[in-house]
């Protein structure tokens, strides 16, 4: 008798003969087309084989030298079953893909989350706007391109009452870091005392 992944393997191909399905390090991964995923999230709810009725998160993961450079991976939970599945589509930077937020309300925010750190568009969503960073932000953090300093910088000024957005220097050089503020730097020099009799002070 096959084990219970094997069987929902089993299960899923014969409804699912596009679907590429595998078994990796105890979990069952299913990669479908964009298209489909509102079909198979659908399906996977309210199969009696299936029940994962639990929506447990939605993700992107970057693959810069990829034609079709993001995966959305959507996790699954059956309290049913005690299984989990992991459901993966591939989009590029301007298709769009179907927003799950009908099949799982809960999707509203993780498909948010998705656009606001990697640009991943949801046709169909409600409300897709920034969730994490500010409105005026520019780029998408988790993208593999996007530089570590970013490209502002949020601070408080003290004389305008309010806080502003500067584009990002760095007044000392990364690779000679002297441990101090890496946007603020130092504007003295640290002397070394030259008077006779004076010892070198500790560094």
């Amino acid at each position: 008798m096959a084990a219970p992944l094997e069987q929902l393997q089993q299960h899923l191909a014969a409804n699912w003969p596009d679907a590429k399905c595998e078994i990796a390090v105890g979990e069952l991964n299913v990669k479908v087309e964009a298209p489909q995923i509102v079909s198979v999230l659908t399906f996977l709810r309210d199969d009696p084989e299936c029940s994962f009725r639990l929506l447990i998160d939605i993700c992107g993961v970057d693959f810069p030298n990829r034609e079709r450079r993001f995966d959305v991976v959507y996790h699954l939970l059956s309290l049913e079953k005690n299984q989990r599945i992991r459901v993966k589509v591939e989009t590029d930077e301007t298709t769009a893909v179907p927003s799950a937020v009908l099949v799982h309300p809960g999707a509203n925010w993780f498909e948010r989350e998705a656009f606001d750190m990697y640009g991943i568009m949801f046709s169909g969503h409600p409300d897709l706007r920034r969730i994490l960073t500010d409105y005026g932000f520019e780029g998408f953090p988790l993208r593999k391109d996007f530089p570590l300093t970013g490209y502002v910088e949020v601070r408080w000024d003290d004389t305008q009452k309010r806080v502003v957005y500067e584009p990002v220097k760095l007044v000392q050089e990364w690779r000679d870091f002297d441990f101090l503020s890496p946007w603020e730097g130092v504007d003295y020099i640290q002397a070394w005392h030259e008077e006779k009799g004076k010892d070198t002070p500790n560094r």
